[in-house]
């Protein structure tokens, strides 16, 4: 298990966050809803659907090591 206060844990809690705003990005109810602010609060869902979507090789590729750390080595 992960714990949520170390440097693994805030790297996995970030790349599942950027890889779940980027899915509700490509579901057209629920960009309207949750991706239309760019501002504020709401906004740093709107920035992490950005970065996972643009960069989409390097996200992947991160939660692919960040699996493998955390099922093996971990």
């Amino acid at each position: 298990m992960t714990n949520a206060y170390s440097l693994d844990g805030l790297l996995v809690f970030s790349l599942l966050f950027i890889c779940t705003c980027a899915y509700f990005r490509k579901v057209p109810r629920l960009r309207t809803w949750l991706l239309s602010e760019k501002k504020g609060v709401w906004g740093v869902f709107y920035k992490a659907a950005v970065i996972g979507s643009r960069l989409h090789l390097a996200v992947a590729l991160s939660c692919f090591a960040m699996a493998f750390y955390v099922l093996f080595i971990k």
